[in-house]
């Protein structure tokens, strides 16, 4: 079983889309998502608390600021943006694909547990994720 989510970004930010990936799932496997670009990642993060993307958000501005803070002087892939290579920084830091066991139609996350797309543009985007479910047996 195969499919692909599109993701329309506003901007950097956390975006949800694990109720559209629980309305797909079915049956017992494996989930293996994969974004199919290089300047933004996936993340199973905490649902609950929106401090928490808050958070992470500003730690990664931190880490990693835009090509035309001082800092980052020494970067040389800069015709694109201030944030595009950053952004290749933390898509290489962070996960790009992802693995979620599914038991009974439905994912087995974690309470607090939600699938988001780590947008690291300033630009909004359309980005896409491939899905593949391989069933159990």
């Amino acid at each position: 079983m195969h499919t692909s989510f599109v993701i329309r970004t506003r901007g950097p930010g956390l975006y949800d889309f694990t109720g559209e990936v629980a309305r797909w799932v079915a049956g017992d496997g494996l989930l293996t998502l994969f974004v199919r670009h290089t300047s933004c990642s996936l993340l199973i993060q905490e649902n609950a608390d929106p401090d928490v993307q808050i958070d992470l958000m500003a730690w990664f501005e931190r880490l990693v600021p835009p090509s035309d803070d001082p800092s980052m002087s020494y970067l040389r892939h800069v015709t694109e943006g201030p944030d595009d290579m950053p952004a290749h920084i933390k898509a290489a830091l962070l996960p790009v694909s992802l693995q979620i066991p599914v038991a009974d139609d439905r994912m087995d996350l974690g309470t607090w547990q939600g699938i988001y797309l780590f947008e690291h543009r300033a630009q909004p985007h359309s980005r896409e994720v491939s899905a593949m479910m391989v069933p159990d047996g």
